[in-house]
């Protein structure tokens, strides 16, 4: 089925995407790990070659953030306090992490990018569900202390964090984007 732009309307994808937004500031309320793994339970959905999941997200909640705060304080060489009040400006806080499977036909960096997808998706389901997501990066993401801290197995590499939690409601509209310019972002491959 093929869409027609000036007879068709975009679908609840095209909407939800449309009205994504990172969110740096959340309320105390998150979803409940039962919800979260509904979200998740559509994420065999991801592009993934050979369906290897890559991937896996650890789940962290209440005190345990601060054990993130901890290392975060750690690896940054700054303040436990610092990075106590980091880890804990969200309720929820999913920590991305790349599974590699052994396998001679995906290299490595397919199966970081299926893990990549996976938070992309998972970001989106949660903004359609109604919650603020940001996910957060850095330096220290691959640390020696993060590697400790989150207890990754040999292979594996953290991607970052999605921070999640509730809209406040004066921060309920998204702000409009500037729109793609799609001379730089849509090329086409043409022969001689």
């Amino acid at each position: 089925m093929s869409m027609n732009a000036e007879n068709s309307s975009p679908g609840p994808v095209f909407e939800a995407m449309a009205q994504r937004a990172s969110r740096s500031k959340v309320t105390d309320e998150a979803p409940s790990h039962e919800e979260l793994a509904h979200l998740m339970s559509v994420l065999s959905s991801v592009p993934d070659h050979s369906r290897l999941r890559p991937w896996r997200i650890i789940e962290i909640r209440g005190d345990d953030r601060e054990i993130l705060g901890k290392a975060l304080a750690k690896a940054r060489d700054t303040s436990v306090e610092k990075g106590i009040a980091k880890a804990t400006r969200a309720p929820l806080v999913l920590a991305v992490v790349v599974s590699p499977r052994k396998t001679n036909k995906i290299p490595y960096w397919e199966q970081e990018a299926v893990a990549s997808g996976v938070a992309h998706y998972l970001t989106l389901l949660l903004a359609e569900a109604g919650w603020g997501t940001m996910w957060r990066t850095g330096d220290a993401t691959r640390s020696k202390v993060m590697r400790k801290a989150h207890r990754l197995e040999e292979k594996e590499q953290l991607l970052g964090w999605i921070y999640v939690g509730g809209v406040p409601e004066d921060k309920r509209r998204t702000k409009p984007r500037k729109p793609l310019d799609l001379q730089r972002h849509l090329t086409r491959l043409q022969g001689d």
